[in-house]
């Protein structure tokens, strides 16, 4: 006989989510393992049977809104978050909820730069945690949703906020803050994960005399934006962690901040220890275009040239595929996936040619990708069956606009704008993508650009979904559509694979509900 899930709860132990491709019908973080592949191993879904599936359950949220969450699963339960930092728990055979957290939101939060929205919890030995939008870091028991611990990561009325899923390793909750548009100070947090206690704090943006500081003028550091609200990636072996951070402030008058803006859309590697920095690279120096690297990480091992090499690789916001060496940072490679018209070429160093009159202007200068990227927060994934690369991209430009910089505390700081290009200029594909080369294996045009994460399985498919709110699954070697249902709401999420009782599901929200899927 089955356990019911409230008899089920067990420790979810920082081993078991290093091992996390060991026990295939969980899903114990954020992306799935900690080299965010969001790849299944699970394939009782395949090619010849995914046409077959069907709606198993549906839960719909309690309130309105968007909803970005990619749920955990963890021994019979799985926990999503709901608009705009609700936490729940479900009974994963039946969607029937076993208890839910809200936490009090006060009325005049500040939320600049983003819907109130959160992309889901981490979880560590019996523990849920989860960030808020008034910008909160909060643990919750994983059987009763009781409050263990609340903290403010930082305060709100300067316009600090968190959507993202924290990052769960042994002894370190690790969670980054949104806010660039209202002119923050970006900052890595790590928490310990039984008290509450923050264990260290990494800026994004240096301050005079630290390293980098040079690449900003004056007081611009204090209000340079760089916020990391994207969940990170993590090598066990090599003990660092990969995390993207966000826009310089103000978005798109760089005048008052002359240099590269480290560490600005770049990619950090950190010892989770201390929060010590080993090494960095910038995909978007001076970034006026609110080009975020607020991209996923994806860590994978390949031969290049004949040497074996420990690798990571990012389909920037700025349209371009970049591979690094992880150890090291050595950029070693950088091609176009999507239309781009602000670049001449990436040079040797990994550094961007940019061709002129490609900054935003009094008048409005249209440039691709446009102010969401080519990608943005929607997970990509990686088959270690296949080698590829997949990711919903976004082809679309916009008309960038300069304006003056006027810095208020909790107020907008972005000094200027855009107006998105629509019509037969503005598409999407799911792309797949040679993973250490970045060159197109194969497309699936969609008719919009998509907000919508992609996931793999060892059964050979790929799905992903539509602002339409199509939900459809591809041949992973060719991109062949096998199945596809209208679910009725934009599908603005990432897609997940668990099992339960021997029967593999798949999962996505879209609309105002959580939707799984299996096999009759």
């Amino acid at each position: 006989m089955a356990l019911s899930p409230l008899n089920a709860f067990a420790q979810v132990a920082p081993p078991r989510i290093a091992a996390a491709e060991s026990e295939p019908s969980n899903w114990l973080t954020y992306s799935g393992n900690y080299q965010s592949h969001r790849f299944s191993p699970l394939n009782q879904i395949t090619r010849e049977n995914v046409a077959r599936l069907t709606p198993a359950w549906i839960y719909q949220v309690r309130r309105t809104g968007i909803v970005e969450t990619s749920p955990i699963v963890a021994d019979g339960v799985m926990y999503i978050t709901e608009p705009p930092s609700t936490v729940t728990a479900l009974d994963v055979r039946s969607g029937r909820p076993l208890w839910t957290y809200s936490p009090t939101i006060p009325t005049d939060v500040i939320v600049i730069g983003s819907p109130p929205v959160n992309r889901g919890v981490a979880i560590l030995d019996d523990t849920v945690f989860v960030g808020t939008v008034h910008g909160h870091l909060i643990a919750l028991d994983a059987k009763s949703g009781a409050v263990r611990w609340n903290i403010a990561v930082d305060d709100n009325k300067f316009g600090y906020y968190v959507t993202s899923a924290p990052l769960a390793l042994a002894g370190r909750i690790i969670v980054g803050v949104s806010g660039a548009e209202a002119g923050i100070r970006g900052f890595l947090d790590a928490y310990d994960p039984k008290t509450g206690t923050r264990v260290w704090r990494t800026h994004t943006i240096p301050a005079p005399g630290e390293a980098g500081s040079d690449t900003w003028s004056g007081d611009s550091w204090k209000t340079g934006g760089g916020s990391a609200w994207l969940t990170g990636s993590y090598d066990p072996a090599l003990n660092l962690v990969y995390w993207g951070t966000g826009n310089p402030g103000p978005d798109w008058n760089g005048d008052l901040r002359p240099g590269d803006n480290l560490y600005t859309c770049s990619l950090i590697a950190l010892n989770p220890v201390d929060g010590k920095m080993k090494w960095h690279f910038q995909f978007t120096p001076h970034d006026i275009h609110d080009w975020d690297a607020n991209e996923i990480p994806v860590l994978f091992d390949a031969t290049i040239n004949g040497r074996a090499r420990k690798l990571v690789a990012m389909a920037n916001r700025n349209a371009f595929y970049y591979v690094l060496d992880r150890e090291t940072g050595e950029f070693l490679s950088a091609l176009p996936y999507a239309k781009q018209t602000w670049a001449e070429r990436i040079d040797a160093k990994g550094r961007p040619i940019r061709r002129p009159d490609t900054a935003p202007s009094l008048e409005g200068t249209l440039v691709f990708p446009n102010i969401q990227g080519a990608s943005n927060w929607p997970s990509p994934s990686y088959s270690p069956q296949t080698k590829l690369f997949y990711q919903a991209t976004r082809e679309m430009g916009t008309y960038f606009f300069k304006g003056e910089p006027s810095y208020k505390p909790g107020e907008a700081f972005v000094a200027g704008g855009g107006r998105a290009v629509n019509g037969d200029d503005a598409w999407g594909a799911g792309r797949a993508l040679d993973a250490t080369t970045g060159r197109l294996k194969w497309e699936f045009k969609l008719l919009t650009p998509p907000m919508s994460g992609v996931l793999s399985t060892a059964g050979g498919l790929v799905f992903g979904g539509t602002d339409e709110g199509n939900f459809f699954a591809l041949d992973a070697d060719t991109g062949k559509p096998l199945w596809d249902l209208q679910l009725g709401g934009a599908v603005r999420a990432n897609p997940m694979s668990f099992a339960v009782d021997g029967k593999q599901y798949v999962a996505i929200a879209a609309g105002y509900s959580l939707f799984v899927f299996g096999l009759p």
